[in-house]
């Protein structure tokens, strides 16, 4: 891609394993992972449940430090948590329940001390307007529908104007329609303002619909198979014929599908 070839990465991760304890074991929930992201990429974390996917957008939060490997923000190694990168979960109860959705999306820009009275509420309404939700500005989380809660928390992510918006799964708790509509609504924002985005799915199709970049992971531990670069449509390729989301799903699961052969 010509923007690979153009401009340093935003955001590198590499050779990144990272482990974590249960009761009675240490898992390793990824190995030697590699890959770069740039300015406004839509770059998408695709793979199997228990890939490690979640775990790996926590370490690029800095929720979670690698056992082995470096995560690079502006070539800086990230060693915390920061409000250059803000996360928005697929939980609807993410919102403080006794805020309006105004004072929600501008919690984090007081908090942070990033802006303050006035200033954080004209940067809150603009982000608030963005996500079509202006006539719920004083509107309380527990009377709006999920959709409507997700795209608060996605307001409250773009208002801080993060060097990278982190999503892990934010519609995957959502009913079908409502959740094409997120991913449609998800794209008309990103035409608008060009942010960059990490996105964490376990569906093909929403990867082949929010991503211009897409990174499969294999199962357990997650380690990375192939990146592929999608332009939003499930088209055949034009030398093979093959759609995408076909071409993904072979990449994915044929490992195991020769297994289960091998067993009959």
């Amino acid at each position: 891609m010509n923007q690979v070839q153009n401009q340093a990465p935003l955001l590198e991760v590499d050779g990144v394993t990272l482990q974590y304890k249960t009761k009675d074991h240490l898992v390793t929930a990824t190995y030697r992972v590699d890959f770069k992201i740039y300015n406004s990429d839509r770059f998408v974390l695709l793979g199997p449940s228990g890939c490690g996917k979640s775990t790996l957008l926590k370490a690029v939060g800095g929720y979670h430090k690698p056992e082995e490997g470096s995560i690079r923000l502006k070539g800086k190694t990230v060693s915390k948590s920061g409000p250059d990168r803000m996360m928005v979960f697929q939980e609807f109860d993410q919102l403080l329940p006794w805020k309006t959705v105004k004072q929600n999306v501008m919690f984090p820009l007081c908090a942070s001390g990033k802006l303050h009275g006035k200033e954080a509420q004209e940067k809150a309404m603009y982000y608030i307007e963005k996500v079509n939700l202006t006539k719920f500005a004083d509107s309380f989380p527990h009377t709006l529908s999920g959709g409507m809660k997700q795209r608060v928390a996605i307001a409250r992510g773009m208002a801080m104007e993060p060097d990278i918006l982190l999503m892990d799964e934010p519609f995957a708790a959502l009913d079908a329609l409502t959740r094409r509509k997120m991913q449609d609504e998800l794209l008309q924002l990103w035409d608008d303002t060009h942010f960059t985005v990490l996105f964490v799915t376990h569906s093909i199709p929403e990867a082949v619909l929010i991503g211009n970049r897409i990174l499969l992971l294999s199962p357990h531990p997650g380690q990375v198979k192939a990146e592929l670069n999608s332009c939003g449509r499930d088209e055949p390729h034009p030398e093979t014929g093959v759609k995408l989301s076909d071409h993904i799903h072979q990449m994915l699961f044929a490992d195991h599908v020769e297994q289960e052969v091998a067993h009959v």
